[in-house]
């Protein structure tokens, strides 16, 4: 990379590029402190006079600064700004400690500088390069302008681009319909920081396709994460605790809240666009010891339908679990439970059912909360408490709507509960969801919510119980020997050795972001009721029991299933431990 020509004081360098062009005027304050503080030492450690020529002056500082950093000049007028890596070096971040990560094709990282001496931001870019897999990098300095010229082309091309998806409304703000608009343009343009802070987070989390933002105050103020692949990472920690308080409060301002309100917890919901789609957000506020939580739960409904066709192996059932979800999904009336932890893929699992299945001959219809995926020709009901439309009464209105098939997001209460399973008796095919840890205990849940037995058993066709285990990454896999502590515990011994086990883990890279895995499989346990297992519930038989006569018929348990993804080198050891237990 050559040095750029650029005028060492001066506020526009050879591209013509101004800060006022790129919004960025709004922290020319600090960016000034730091062109001082640079001028300041290079005039202090140089020979040259300050009456020297411009020319004279901009090549001695430029070579000072190459040589009092011992880093090689960088020319970011030629960078090509779709090779900026924001997950290593957020947009916001960025900007605010003039800083660049550009991605080579070998996968490498181009870093460059403006203040070569801050030692907190290259601590910071370093403690980012540890949990992004210590990935190969070369550190470049460069002058202020030219970062700051980067940047501004980069807010203009993306201007451009949401422009023409129709993705950034006139004021940079919520468009008409109470929208959040979210772009990198509007991000940097904002004159809050605490607006600059949440929305820059917001585009983060989605880049990283994260399921949910945790914002935690502590005495030092607030600690981010996001949950990736089910596993919660730190992103950032702002310190000051009216920093903390203030991005809450905004918060609670885009989710329609309380502000003044701050003894008791409090949900809401908020709607962002990003490249022309809207992503829906549910929003908790918690109120803690220091101040108030908030976690954001994200729903974006049109993730699958970009990413692939959503089917049953959307999720990567094994063919048995397959097989058998297809089984039940196509028979003419009864009910079909999924059961599993909250983000274990219940909802996704229906969807893909529902596809699958759906020929444009049976009327569907569908009452969840929220609606989280949006399918074709599918009648999708929202609820919405607030206004009296809940799962209970939403049904029975569904029941008078001449439906073929009915999913229900969530069977969360006793009258919702008896009225699929009634609708389940009358010639309908209901599909629903349940909280339960597997499919025995869906059996102990219907029961205490009033259901009555015989009718459970008549209406039931089988229950399927899922989690979600991450895979290894393929980018940086290796085999591994585990150690006799972690066999123990995991309820094996060294025979596994002797056996065909392919042991492997992540040594983490920066295609995983340092974690040693990417993206996630789903495990499954299925039940079908034949005559004997369906008289077993209605003499209200023990667990124990029913497992027994589960097993009888080649009952695959969830530790099974997670034990052969480990055998297979899908998995890890500590994977499966995490996710399911080792007695069940």
């Amino acid at each position: 990379m050559e040095t750029p020509h650029e005028n060492v004081r001066g506020d526009r360098n050879d591209s013509g590029y101004t800060l006022e062009d790129g919004g960025a005027d709004l922290m020319q304050e600090q960016v000034n402190a730091v062109q001082q503080r640079l001028l300041d030492r290079f005039e202090a450690e140089s020979q040259i006079s300050s009456q020297a020529h411009a020319p004279v002056r901009e090549a001695a500082f430029r070579r000072w600064l190459g040589e009092a950093s011992g880093m090689l000049l960088g020319d970011l007028r030629q960078a090509r700004t779709e090779l900026a890596d924001f997950t290593l070096i957020p947009f916001a971040q960025g900007q605010r400690r003039l800083c660049v990560a550009l991605r080579r094709a070998d996968h490498a990282i181009d870093l460059v500088l403006a203040d070569p001496f801050d030692r907190g931001t290259r601590q910071w870019i370093e403690s980012r390069l540890r949990e992004g897999g210590h990935p190969r990098t070369r550190w470049y300095v460069a002058t202020t302008g030219d970062v700051q010229a980067f940047y501004g082309r980069l807010e203009r091309e993306t201007r451009a681009l949401a422009a023409d998806t129709g993705g950034l409304t006139g004021d940079g703000e919520r468009g008409d319909s109470g929208t959040l608009e979210l772009s990198l343009a509007q991000i940097s343009a904002d004159e809050s920081p605490v607006v600059r802070f949440l929305n820059g987070t917001l585009y983060d989390a989605l880049q990283a396709q994260a399921s949910d933002i945790h914002l935690e105050c502590g005495p030092r103020g607030l600690v981010v994460k996001y949950r990736l692949d089910g596993v919660l990472q730190s992103v950032s920690r702002p310190e000051g605790r009216e920093f903390a308080d203030r991005v809450i409060s905004r918060l609670k301002v885009l989710a329609d809240l309380d502000i003044s309100e701050r003894r008791v917890p409090q949900d809401g919901r908020l709607k962002l666009s990003r490249s022309g789609r809207e992503i829906d957000v549910r929003v908790s506020i918690m109120p803690s010891s220091y101040g108030e939580d908030a976690v954001l739960r994200i729903l974006d409904r049109y993730q699958l339908a970009a990413d692939q066709t959503l089917s049953v192996d959307h999720l990567g059932f094994d063919a048995h679990a397959a097989a058998f979800i297809r089984r039940l999904a196509q028979m003419p009336y009864g009910l079909l439970l999924v059961t599993g932890p909250t983000g274990s893929g219940k909802t996704t699992t229906l969807y893909g059912v529902l596809s699958e299945i759906h020929t444009g001959q049976d009327k569907m219809i569908t009452i969840e909360d929220p609606v989280e995926y949006q399918l074709p020709d599918v009648l999708q009901i929202p609820v919405n408490e607030a206004k009296g439309l809940t799962f209970a009464r939403g049904l029975r209105s569904i029941l008078r709507h001449d439906p073929d098939r009915i999913m229900v997001g969530e069977m969360r209460d006793a009258e919702t509960a008896q009225i699929a399973v009634q609708a389940a008796l009358t010639g309908h095919q209901v599909y629903a969801t349940v909280h339960a840890n597997n499919v025995f205990d869906v059996i102990g849940r219907l029961a205490s919510m009033g259901v009555d037995p015989y009718n459970l058993v008549a209406a039931l066709n089988g229950v399927v119980a899922q989690r979600l285990v991450r895979v290894i990454c393929p980018h940086c896999t290796e085999p591994v020997k585990p150690d006799l502590e972690l066999l123990t515990t995991s309820g094996l011994d060294e025979t596994v050795f002797d056996l065909p086990w392919r042991f492997q883990r992540g040594r983490g890279c920066s295609h995983c972001r340092g974690t040693g895995y990417k993206g996630r499989r789903a495990i499954a346990q299925t039940m079908a009721l034949d005559i004997e297992l369906k008289s077993l519930i209605a003499e209200r038989a023990s667990p124990a029991r029913l497992r027994e006569a589960a097993e009888k018929r080649g009952l695959i348990t969830l530790r099974q299933a997670a034990l052969d993804f480990v055998k297979a080198g899908v998995t890890t050891l500590e994977e499966a431990n995490r996710v399911t237990a080792v007695q069940e």
